[in-house]
């Protein structure tokens, strides 16, 4: 089982939402991620190497940025962003994709 660990900054990521989002955040992330973190499954992938994490997990049109450590059993989360389109906002920055 992983222990799961919010960044300074995904936790303000996570406060920029609406109370209704945060807790679908919080529940998709308890559901996913303390088991199966580091397996790839419809709603997890591992990432292209990049400078924000190893891993997504989707949640509706949310994303949730990890990285995994597997000696530690801890999963960091990075960042918590949204998608609308082409269009991902994380950090209050925008990437098209």
């Amino acid at each position: 089982m992983f222990r799961i660990e919010l960044t300074t900054e995904a936790a303000v990521d996570l406060r920029s939402f609406r109370r209704y989002d945060q807790e679908q955040i919080v529940g998709g992330i308890e559901a996913q991620l303390p088991h199966q973190a580091a397996e790839p499954s419809r709603n997890r992938k591992r990432l292209r190497p990049n400078r924000l994490a190893e891993w997504e997990l989707r949640i509706g049109d949310f994303r949730v940025f990890y990285d995994v450590d597997l000696d530690e059993s801890l999963v960091k989360i990075e960042a918590i962003g949204y998608k609308v389109g082409n269009t991902l906002f994380v950090h209050g920055e925008e990437y098209e994709l």
